[in-house]
Formats: structure tokens, sequence, C-alpha cells
């Protein structure tokens, strides 16, 4: 079943694949702060409503999934 099909793919280097440790932290950060200006827009607690500040919190949860992209 498994026969070697001859061709060889070196691994690659373990310096290439390992992200700074900010990465992960900046991504959560990111997520977190982006989630939490849209629940607290939208109790009103802090606040009026605000879409800017809707479109702030949706860039922010967008900055987190880039840099998400970015981890290896």
């Amino acid at each position: 079943m498994n026969e070697p099909t001859g061709r060889y793919t070196p691994p690659i280097p373990r310096d290439v694949k390992v992200s700074p440790m900010w990465v992960p932290i900046l991504m959560f950060a990111f997520l977190g702060i982006g989630t939490l200006l849209i629940l607290i827009n939208y109790t009103g607690v802090v606040w009026n409503t605000s879409n800017w500040i809707l479109l702030g919190g949706l860039g922010l949860i967008l900055a987190g999934i880039i840099t998400a992209t970015q981890y290896h």
C-alpha cells in the first residue's frame, strides 16, 4: 500500500516556522478588544451607540484575523 515514490521533500527548517511570541498576543488582543467594543456599543452602558464605534470594533476584529494569518 505505502510504496515509496522516490521523491524526497526536505523539511522546512524549524527557525523559519516559528513566529515571535507577540504575534498571538497581538492577535488575541485585537480580537478581544474588538469584541468588547462591539458588545459595549450595543449595550449603551458607557456611551450612546454609534456606528463609528461599531466600525472600529469590526476593524479591530479584522486586524486580529489578518494577524492570525501571519502566525506559524
